[in-house]
């Protein structure tokens, strides 16, 4: 009565289930080729309906009559006693067995079996684990019935049923014993390893003895060998106990692993393995990388202290180290005072805000961190340290670039890109291959980002309130190319370096019409049937353009004149007209112009070099700044070839006309200006054109077509008279 009302059901692949003997009766019938199955209870089954509905078809199918005793999954089994019951109670009686061979086939089965959930259970209710951990503690084959043994402990633990701090402590010894053993079968350290990582991931008193028992020497040959199950193994094992230890703890191991080489070899037998990096390998990698960079928060959250001495100390070899020469102290004969004035006018130099410096590094974040990075930066780069406080003492005050303060606000940008001081994720596998390039990695990166700053600064030729600006094209620039993993510190800087502000804008700009889908395919599509339409229309501007007429200097080839001279064309855009006017006149009126040139007579529109009055020699070295603004317009003069000559007031003047004689001529409109035009026009007219579609998502492809009509019968013959 209740089945007929139907169940929600999860059909999933079961265990392997044994051939069982096949029942007196035909009691159990099979639908199809599901394998969904009606087990018979022990007294029979009271009542077998004649039609099973399936949800996922909504057919009616009837029961076939044929009896199924399949094995094969998927098997799905509605019985009074499960068949993993049956299975567990007689695996385990096999594993008590005297016989090696049976135990061997028996931990195979097992280890099949285990990852079901509802046969762990059962296993687990009878004692099960405790079995295995006596074959895992006496250790009498250490091949494969141990790592058989370990793989299926390991199984019926992840289900969760059973805590990990119910292991005993001469079990975790046994599984150390296993990881501390040089010759050992392969197969049974990376089980042991990933044993002992759980264990101490969930037990922090378990987790104190596998790191007592366990010495950091010997992940270190784990990671060596050539085996990339065992060195992930080692390693997750490893930042496991990294992350269970305290503090001051975690930085005595990272510092001892580092002078053991650690990063060396991660970075060349591991990230430029030939093998791919796996997945797990990648999240403990991200690990690593995170509490190393963790070591900087205690001094990210420490504020300068004034009263320190070796602070003070640190600040004044910050200052001498851009100022004074080594060996020669610019303030050694004035007096006190006189030295107190000098040394707070080179730290304002130096770009600390307040005459105590101090007080600048007073906030944390960044605190003590942004002094760190000061003093790196001039110790270990001092000649661009110098470079960088020397550049910008020279320029005006307002577009000096702040040394303290930029590597202040930079270190808090580093700080959270990097994410300095979070958690750690337990799913994340985002690392940088670059961190494990070099020591002191932090503040290698702080001495490329520093320069960067600089360089971007005058880029944008910024002053102190466009501060705030290039900080953000900064995080940008720094953002994206870390998302670019680098794998070495020099490829970073390349790349970083190759990011320019006009880059940055090009690439916003990019983007923003890909949020806007303005480059979607039916958009571009769009455009591109907008194009023609819209150049008409620049032509005529153009031509428009010059029938206003614009004034031009006259240059000879002996030297400049101040004389102008005026040139048209004609409304009926069939004679060009021109002629000389005075100066400081009005543009005359077209009639007036003694000068006319028809168009038909002209030839061809030279620019640039090309022009006869820039090839003049007397005239390159005086007007090297008119290359780009001569055109000269070659015409039939009689039998003869005769020239125009023109210098254009403006860069936009110049394409202004070209691209008007272009049109008169029949060519092409090929300036950068067209380019500009065009571009305006046509976001301008796309705009209008989707007002309606707002907020609706263009498709990447058009819809289809529908078929033509079977005829085209649809006129309406008047001649037929209406009833």
């Amino acid at each position: 009565m209740e089945i007929k009302n139907g169940s929600i059901l999860c059909l999933s692949t079961a265990p392997v289930i044994p051939l069982l003997p096949p029942p007196s009766f035909p009691a159990v019938q099979c639908l199809l080729s599901a394998s969904l199955c009606l087990c018979p209870t022990p007294q029979g089954p009271s009542h077998i309906p004649a039609v099973l509905h399936l949800v996922d078809t909504g057919v009616p199918t009837p029961l076939a009559p044929t009896p199924c005793f399949s094995t094969q999954p998927p098997h799905l089994c509605f019985c009074s006693r499960p068949c993993q019951d049956l299975e567990a109670e007689q695996l385990l009686g096999r594993l008590q067995s005297g016989s090696h061979e049976g135990r061997r086939e028996a931990l195979r089965h097992f280890v099949l079996l285990a990852p079901d959930m509802t046969f762990a259970q059962e296993v687990i209710s009878r004692d099960g684990l405790q079995r295995l951990g006596t074959i895992i503690e006496d250790g009498d084959d250490l091949g494969e019935v141990l790592a058989l043994a370990l793989k299926a402990f390991l199984e019926l633990m992840e289900h969760g049923v059973v805590s990990w701090e119910t292991l005993s402590i001469p079990f975790v010894r046994k599984v150390v014993c296993y990881v501390n053993m040089n010759l050992m079968d392969a197969s049974v350290q990376p089980l042991a390893l990933g044993l002992l990582e759980s264990v101490t991931l969930s037990s922090p008193a378990l987790g104190q003895l596998v790191k007592s028992e366990v010495p950091l020497d010997r992940l270190l040959v784990h990671l060596q060998v050539m085996n990339q199950q065992l060195q992930t193994k080692a390693m997750a094992l490893l930042t496991a106990l990294l992350q269970g230890a305290s503090p001051t703890e975690r930085k005595h191991m990272l510092d001892y692993l580092w002078q053991r080489n650690l990063r060396q070899f991660i970075y060349k037998n591991i990230i430029h393995s030939a093998a791919p990096l796996g997945d797990e390998m990648a999240h403990h990698l991200y690990v690593l990388q995170s509490l190393t960079l963790g070591l900087l928060e205690p001094r990210m959250r420490t504020p300068l202290d004034p009263y320190s001495q070796e602070q003070r100390e640190q600040l004044q070899a910050l200052r001498q180290a851009a100022f004074e020469p080594e060996g020669e102290s610019l303030g050694a004969g004035l007096n006190a005072d006189r030295r107190r004035s000098l040394c707070a006018r080179e730290f304002r130099k130096l770009g600390f805000s307040n005459s105590n410096p101090a007080q600048d590094l007073e906030h944390a974040p960044p605190g003590l961190l942004a002094l760190d990075n000061m003093l790196y930066f001039s110790r270990h780069a001092p000649s661009a340290y110098s470079r960088f406080v020397l550049e910008n003492s020279s320029r005006e005050d307002k577009h000096e670039c702040p040394f303290a303060r930029s590597s202040i606000q930079l270190t808090v940008l580093l700080c959270e890109l990097l994410r300095v001081g979070e958690p750690c994720s337990e799913t994340a596998q985002d690392f940088s291959p670059m961190f494990f390039g070099q020591d002191q990695s932090f503040h290698e990166l702080f001495c490329v980002s520093i320069q960067l700053l600089n360089k971007t600064w005058k880029e944008m030729r910024a002053t102190q309130e466009d501060f705030d600006k290039v900080m953000q094209v900064v995080r940008e620039q720094l953002a994206r190319t870390l998302a670019l993993k680098p794998s070495s510190l020099e490829l970073f800087r390349t790349k970083v370096n190759a990011l320019t502000y006009g880059e940055v804008l090009r690439l916003r700009q990019t983007e923003r019409l890909h949020q806007e889908g303005t480059l979607a395919p039916p958009i571009l599509e769009l455009r591109e049937k907008l194009k023609p339409e819209l150049m008409s229309l620049i032509r005529q501007q153009r031509l428009l353009r010059l029938c206003e007429g614009t004034l031009f200097r006259k240059i000879s080839s002996r030297r400049r004149q101040d004389k102008l001279w005026f040139c048209c064309l004609s409304p009926n855009h069939k004679v060009l007209q021109y002629g000389d006017v005075e100066d400081n006149a009005s543009p005359p009126a077209p009639e007036s112009l003694p000068e006319q040139l028809p168009v038909a007579d002209i030839r061809a529109l030279l620019t640039g070099k090309d022009c006869p009055h820039i090839r003049d020699k007397g005239s390159v070295k005086q007007n090297k700044d008119l290359y780009e603004l001569a055109f000269t317009i070659s015409y039939d003069h009689g039998e003869e070839e005769a020239y125009l000559n023109f210098i254009a007031p403006s860069k936009r003047e110049f394409h202004l006309w070209t691209d008007g004689l272009s049109t008169l001529l029949g060519s092409p409109m090929g300036s950068e200006q067209t380019r500009l035009d065009l571009e305006q026009l046509l976001t301008m007219e796309t705009k209008l054109r989707l007002l309606e579609l707002e907020n609706v998502p263009i498709p990447e492809q058009p819809p289809p077509i529908p078929p033509p009509p079977t005829n085209f019968n649809f006129c309406y013959d008047c001649s037929i008279a209406e009833p």
